[in-house]
């Protein structure tokens, strides 16, 4: 309610106006609508609506109605009067309520419910009206405060219904084909069985009307007990999700089309939080933000419901992160490695390859027992499928599932998909399975939730994101942990993607997410347009976990592999404008333009462990500064063939141990010598 609105109301309360004179103003507006009109319209003078006034409405209300024709709030009235009487009735200790009814009830009937509201209500009187709906079939509803009892026959009906559906469909399912006559029997005799036994069921739920509706955002009147996060459903079967609390009305996000919903629609809260059905045959399946198939594979079987709100595991229930997650990019494992259970942020402008980074590393889990989960949120719907292609191509998608909520489809679902992918998440993780989730991206979960915000009211701040938008992440990344072994020992590995303008990572959105993950790998368009494919930035990029996610065999073989790079780096940059260079500097920059070819990696083609630690330590001990940067490709291609073929001991021990011992660097030494020869 405004400002000048809320002035009115305490002036009624302050003349103390009764609830008759109330009531007559509003049947006055109500019977002739053309009185609202004629004193809103400019042309008619100041004489003739004092005129108007004076003839139709009581006395008392005289100068209230002619102030508010002068202060042009007379559409405002019927809202004023509303909250006015809900005013009267509390001081009165009285309570208000609606009675639905087929056959009309006697007289003790009615003493009987009038005793009943006041005593559960516990209020001294109570005013009741009665409404005639031949659509309840049968019996009455009641509807009281917030609350509605439902003993109608339609209800009754309804609930029988879904009863005997769901009875024939267990049935149906658990007859065997040879058997097809003995599971029609049972399914007939249930049937019988629950007709016979119908009686009219009562229920109690709390209720509350739409007052205002468009946008996707219905604002809702009434349902006093509702939680912040709570599922309600509206009349036309619609959902929506509780996102905004107020004194008097909540503001509700529609999770589907608001068609059929008007001002007054009711709606029923559900008193459950907001979740989605999970299980097994989620794995190799594309689904949208709730769950539902959109692969056209038919529908998916759920064993249980998970809220997509959780909170994150306490500090007692997680484990330090010290098993390595490899993604398969040689650059990324040797100097930013990703453990398990860790946030490490992929960041960079567009077309840069953040997604690819995210791919590689899902591919690079097979046979890995780790489940991976690819959340969409605002993409095209074409890039989604190109990316469910990749992942069928390289048979990654039998432990994988995608959740997509494109940029076609309304905020709430942009808004709700990646904690729904958390929540398929947490359910295997609750399984004792390790799981990578990817959130691609969440600039654009960000701005869709901007977007409902500003629609629900809600203060704009700093580029007109709310104050809770550093909220909005923390809560979704902080669920990503490593959990002991009293707790499971699952996992929870999050890749959160973040797309800059200009590369310019102190925006509001990317500082936020940078200071809630363990790290970040920073991708820059300059680097990936002269040709360095992951365009990963050595001197940005950042590990916070590190070495403690590392192999030992890793460890050892990348050396100072990342000082070496910086070094080059700012070498190059001091000496391009040099004609003479020493030899100690010629052979710092070769040795430097050597492992920056070495680390090139094409798409979709990530490396296997022993494959990376042979390779870096070659790369390490000179074995390649001799090559030149055209041919090393082709050379480690074959080295590694050579390996394959005569050094698969020296492949197993580095699988089996994950260490490099002295031992084996001879090993790897004397067999790449051997290859040079």
């Amino acid at each position: 309610m405004k400002d000048l609105e809320k002035e009115f109301l305490n002036e009624l309360v302050r003349l103390d106006i009764s609830q008759e004179d109330i009531d007559e103003t509003k049947n006055v507006f109500a019977s002739c609508k053309d009185v609202a009109d004629t004193l809103s319209n400019p042309l008619v003078t100041h004489d003739e609506k004092r005129n108007i006034i004076k003839r139709i409405f009581p006395q008392s209300m005289e100068k209230f109605i002619m102030n508010a024709v002068k202060n042009g709030i007379i559409d405002s009235l019927t809202e004023i009067f509303d909250e006015y009487s809900d005013i009267l009735l509390e001081k009165q200790g009285s309570i208000r309520a609606v009675v639905r009814y087929v056959t009309p009830l006697t007289e003790s009937q009615q003493a009987d419910l009038r005793k009943f509201i006041m005593d559960r209500f516990i209020k001294e009187d109570v005013s009741i009206e009665y409404r005639h709906d031949p659509d309840l079939i049968g019996g009455f509803i009641l509807n009281a405060g917030d609350v509605e009892y439902d003993k109608s026959y339609r209800t009754s009906l309804k609930l029988m219904k879904e009863t005997l559906k769901n009875k024939a469909s267990e049935f149906v399912e658990s007859a065997d084909d040879s058997n097809v006559k003995s599971g029609t029997g049972d399914i007939i005799s249930v049937l019988k069985t629950e007709v016979k036994d119908f009686t009219v069921k009562s229920g109690t739920t709390e209720t509350g009307f739409i007052t205002r509706i468009g946008d996707g955002i219905a604002r809702v009147q009434g349902m006093s007990g509702v939680m912040y996060g709570e599922l309600v459903e509206f009349e036309n079967g619609v959902r929506g999700i509780v996102q905004s609390l107020e004194e008097k009305t909540s503001g509700v996000v529609l999770l589907g089309e608001e068609h059929g919903l008007t001002e007054g629609s009711s709606v029923i809260r559900t008193g459950k939080r907001a979740g989605i059905g999970v299980s097994d045959e989620l794995l190799g399946r594309v689904v949208d933000a709730l769950g539902s198939p959109i692969d056209g594979l038919g529908a998916i079987k759920t064993d249980d419901y998970f809220p997509i709100e959780r909170e994150a595991p306490g500090v007692i229930e997680r484990k330090s992160v010290n098993v390595p997650l490899q993604t398969g990019i040689l650059a990324i494992d040797s100097m930013f490695p990703i453990g398990r259970g860790q946030r490490e942020l992929i960041i960079g402008d567009r077309q840069t390859g953040k997604t690819s980074i995210a791919v590689d590393t899902i591919i690079n889990q097979k046979g890995q027992d780790v489940i991976c989960i690819y959340v969409a949120i605002g993409q095209k719907s074409s890039t989604v499928a190109q990316v469910v292609n990749t992942l069928k191509k390289y048979d990654a998608m039998k432990y994988s599932v995608v959740v997509s909520a494109s940029a076609s489809e309304p905020a709430p679902f942009q808004y709700i998909a990646p904690y729904s992918g958390t929540a398929m998440a947490e359910y295997f993780m609750s399984k004792g399975k390790d799981v990578l989730i990817v959130y691609d991206d969440l600039s654009k979960h960000a701005v869709a939730y901007r977007a409902m915000s500003l629609l629900l009211h809600r203060p704009p701040g700093r580029e007109a994101y709310p104050g809770d938008v550093f909220y909005l992440h923390s809560r979704l990344l902080e669920r990503s942990s490593r959990l002991d072994d009293a707790h499971g020992g699952g996992s929870l590995t999050a890749l959160p993607i973040i797309e800059t303008l200009a590369g310019d990572i102190s925006a509001y959105i990317p500082t936020n997410v940078i200071s809630i993950t363990d790290g970040q790998i920073f991708l820059e368009s300059e680097l990936f347009n002269s040709g360095l494919r992951p365009a990963v930035n050595y001197g940005l990029s950042v590990s916070r976990v590190g070495g403690a996610a590392q192999t030992k065999a890793m460890k050892k073989a990348s050396g100072n592999l990342r000082i070496d790079l910086a070094q080059f780096k700012e070498m190059e940059i001091f000496t391009q404008f040099s004609s003479e260079l020493d030899k100690a500097t010629t052979d710092l920059l070769n040795h430097g333009r050597m492992l920056t070819e070495l680390l090139k990696q094409p798409l979709y083609n990530p490396l296997p462990h022993y494959e990376q630690v042979i390779l870096l330590y070659v790369a390490q001990h000179g074995f390649l500064d001799d090559i030149p940067l055209k041919e090393i490709k082709k050379y480690c291609s074959e080295l590694m063939n050579y390996f394959r073929s005569y050094g698969q001991d020296i492949i197993e021990e580095i699988e089996e141990n994950k260490v490099l011992t002295d031992d084996l660097a001879e090993r790897i030494e004397r067999l790449a010598t051997a290859f040079e020869e």
